[in-house]
């Protein structure tokens, strides 16, 4: 068994600020360690620039070095792989490739991406590095085939890319819904494209016809917005404020249909947990998300809220297609989205990485 060190420069796993992004990152980690190897935290040192500050940078990049020397001091003589997590151009890894080099540690990252178009302007510098991270590794691992795009146009020597696909920390999966509640909708409310998906949201409501009822799972600094948009509704729209993970389980366990468009989502933990209870969802197909969506035909981001209103009113109208949706979205994810997959792929193209060292 090996021991692991695991990196996130944007946010550590054990934040406490929730997210996606951090619900993954704790996911990978439980899948890594799922075969008895040892998986650290080596640092928490959070390398992220929001909004292209050169001061900022400088900063972090002179907390980076004293950190990546104390590492090299002090990281577990018995490391045998780093991995990080989430390398791009705001939150680049600063760390890996140095350590990694000076103890002659494999190195890997997971979920990266490259964005030549921020070579230049105000995240130039954290641009470069991202990219210099990402030339570094020996595996990449990707989510999405968005993603796969840049990475297989800018692949650096040999380096290997490797489909890891998102999922879900389970190894079977949760009881299948009745699908006979109201609709669901769980999305943190934040100003960007979470709003926008709530704006669209709302705009398909509108069109909806006879009677139907909608829970929302979730909070945040737009909340006031987000319940405007959802005011003309009256009681028919439930707030239920942010759901621990129990609560979440709970709503799936009887939701009619998920509903979220899925603006500008990496790919989305709510559509994997909904479909593992067989819980038919109703998001637009775009990139990222449709990765993580069982193979149905959604509807098209220029179809707009019609599009969305049309799914929704077909599966509110007829319970055994909602039935037959989410058993073949559980087929799907019982093959492609729970964890133990999730282990055998990663450790598949790490474990010679190790090999090859020792």
């Amino acid at each position: 068994m090996a021991r692991v060190a695991f990196y996130c420069p944007m946010k550590a796993p054990d934040s406490p600020v929730p997210s996606g992004d951090r619900e993954m990152a704790r996911n990978l980690m439980q899948a890594i360690g799922a075969q008895g190897d040892t998986v650290d935290l080596p640092s928490r040192l959070r390398i992220y620039d929001k909004t292209g500050d050169a001061q900022v940078q400088a900063a972090l990049r002179a907390k980076a070095d004293t950190e990546a020397q104390r590492l090299i001091a002090e990281l577990p003589a018995d490391t045998a792989l780093w991995v990080t997590y989430h390398n791009y151009y705001k939150a680049p890894d600063l760390l890996g490739p140095h350590v990694c080099r000076a103890r002659n540690i494999p190195y890997v990252q997971l979920e990266s991406t490259r964005a030549t178009s921020r070579l230049n302007g105000p995240w130039a510098g954290f641009a470069q590095s991202a990219h210099e991270a990402c030339d570094a590794a020996q595996v990449i691992f990707y989510h999405t085939a968005n993603d796969l795009i840049t990475l297989e146009r800018e692949r650096y020597a040999s380096q290997s890319l490797v489909e890891l696909p998102p999922f879900l920390p389970l190894s079977d999966l949760p009881t299948a819904s009745s699908c006979d509640g109201p609709m669901l909708t769980v999305g943190m409310m934040r100003h960007g494209d979470k709003l926008a998906s709530y704006t669209l949201l709302a705009h398909a409501l509108t069109r909806l016809r006879g009677d139907w009822a909608l829970d929302i799972a979730g909070d945040g600094p737009a909340r006031p917005e987000v319940e405007a948009l959802m005011a003309p509704f009256g009681s028919k729209v439930r707030f239920l404020g942010q759901c621990d993970r129990d609560k979440l389980w709970r709503l799936y366990g009887s939701a009619s249909l998920l509903i979220w468009p899925g603006v500008n989502e990496a790919y989305g933990m709510i559509y994997l947990e909904a479909q593992a209870s067989g819980v038919p969802v109703v998001a637009q197909d775009r990139p990222g998300v449709r990765d993580v969506l069982a193979p149905a035909d959604y509807p098209s981001v220029e179809e707009g809220p019609d599009g969305l209103a049309a799914q929704v009113q077909a599966l509110l109208q007829d319970p055994s297609l909602r039935k037959s949706r989410g058993a073949a979205a559980r087929a799907h994810m019982a093959e492609r989205h729970l964890m133990p997959a999730a282990t055998e792929r990663f450790w598949q193209a790490a474990r010679p990485l190790i090999e090859v060292r020792s």
